[in-house]
């Protein structure tokens, strides 16, 4: 299976791993329009920790058995059994956090939607869609910080 490495000395602490991610799942096709008009409902599934001298993005490894999946208590968190795909759906999740903390890698993240918080992770935007392509984080990404190859279970 394909998976997204992040290459730390690479990374610029641009962000636009970010944007790109955020503007994908936004109902809107372009950046501008995502922005300002659906901010408050745009959550990227890729986050840049650290600083303008060293940072790094962090995202899912799509493990071979994910403990994410393995604690979620609502079933939200659950792995394609064909593509190997690892996807958190928000109409299940309970805010529980327990994915958060399973995760190995701190690639699943909380955002405090309404009254609870619903976990986002990485879900390689068109494999999950049936599509298999470039991740947009990685397309995005002007420095190469990103890869996106061909690799062995990582966890």
């Amino acid at each position: 299976m394909k998976r997204i490495y992040a290459i730390q000395a690479w990374c610029l602490d641009c962000k636009r791993c970010e944007v790109a991610c955020k503007t994908f799942h936004s109902p809107f096709e372009n950046t501008v329009k995502a922005f300002k008009l659906g901010e408050s409902d745009l959550h990227s599934r890729v986050r840049v920790e650290g600083t303008k001298t060293t940072s790094i993005a962090i995202n899912c490894r799509h493990c071979e058995n994910p403990q994410c999946v393995m604690g979620c208590i609502s079933g939200a968190m659950q792995k394609d059994p064909v593509t190997g795909v690892v996807t958190s759906d928000p109409e299940r999740c309970v805010g529980c956090r327990t994915c958060v903390s399973m995760c190995p890698f701190g690639a699943v993240h909380v955002e405090e939607v309404s009254v609870k918080g619903i976990a986002y992770k990485c879900d390689l935007c068109g494999d999950v869609l049936g599509e298999p392509g470039t991740p947009q984080c990685v397309a995005a990404c002007p420095n190469r910080a990103l890869i996106y190859v061909e690799s062995e279970a990582t966890c």
